[in-house]
């Protein structure tokens, strides 16, 4: 059995001193990916790089506090592939991909466009450039599991206020189509939804910090595991754990009974 996280941490620093290591320890994970560091390497202690028996492998973006995504793993890894092959991108650390045996597993960060029309606009070209990238890892002959903050939720069921929100980043026309390409003609499984698939409430992964929306459950499901059919296929149990808060978001847990 392999369990995989995914994790938005709103700063790697901030969730630490919110309890994330410790709860990190009980995990027994397998791979656990992080994104939005909010750090550079230089910042991160020995605990943060190494934390219970788990390495560490950052792609940090050259800003300082801002991005960066990470994968802990207790395994060696085969392959470390930091960023696209794209500048713009690359310089905000959003992809890093690990190779184990057959196994490829992906901590990705897609820019959010809610703070103004610009980041939209980038958003956009982000996936635009994105989608082949996501097509050739599809067609490359390994399994491989893309976890991570999409910043969109897909349908209507993936967020409480939808009909407010449709002219609202995130829950675009666009981006949800986009999203449905990556699923239905390139064939990317989405892990929850194919164990949940009538799920609604329990499936959000962030809140805004505005009003009550955490005490309300206002939320919305922005964080997936995508995986390639045949990984997907051994998806045994998939949750989102909400009895501790170490950011915005909340952890997605995914067990599959894949051997390396």
């Amino acid at each position: 059995m392999l369990r995989v996280i995914t994790l938005n941490l709103n700063g790697v620093r901030s969730a630490v001193t919110k309890g994330f290591l410790d709860w990190l320890a009980a995990q027994q994970a397998d791979f656990v990916c992080v994104q939005e560091l909010k750090a550079q390497a230089g910042d991160l202690t020995e605990a943060m790089r190494a934390p219970d028996h788990l390495q560490g492998h950052f792609h940090h973006a050259e800003k300082k506090g801002y991005s960066g995504v990470g994968i802990y793993t207790r395994h060696r890894p085969d392959r470390v592939i930091e960023g696209l092959g794209i500048a713009d991108i690359d310089a905000e650390g959003r992809f890093l991909q690990l190779d184990f045996g057959k196994l490829s597993v992906i901590s990705l960060y897609l820019p959010s466009g809610s703070s103004s029309e610009e980041r939209q606009q980038a958003k956009f070209s982000f996936m635009a450039r994105f989608l082949p990238h996501l097509a050739r890892l599809r067609e490359c002959g390994r399994e491989v599991v893309v976890c991570g903050d999409w910043n969109i939720a897909h349908k209507e069921i993936d967020l409480k206020n939808w009909k407010s929100n449709q002219k609202n980043s995130g829950f675009l026309p666009e981006e949800r189509a986009w999203l449905t390409r990556v699923l239905e003609e390139q064939g990317w499984v989405d892990v929850y939804r194919r164990l949940h698939p009538d799920t609604t409430g329990e499936c959000y992964t962030w809140w805004s910090n505005r009003g009550q929306a955490w005490a309300k459950n206002v939320g919305w499901r922005l964080d997936y595991q995508l995986a390639t059919p045949g990984v997907a296929a051994t998806a045994a149990a998939a949750a989102v754990y909400k009895d501790q808060r170490f950011s915005d978001h909340a952890p997605l847990t995914v067990d599959y009974a894949f051997e390396l």
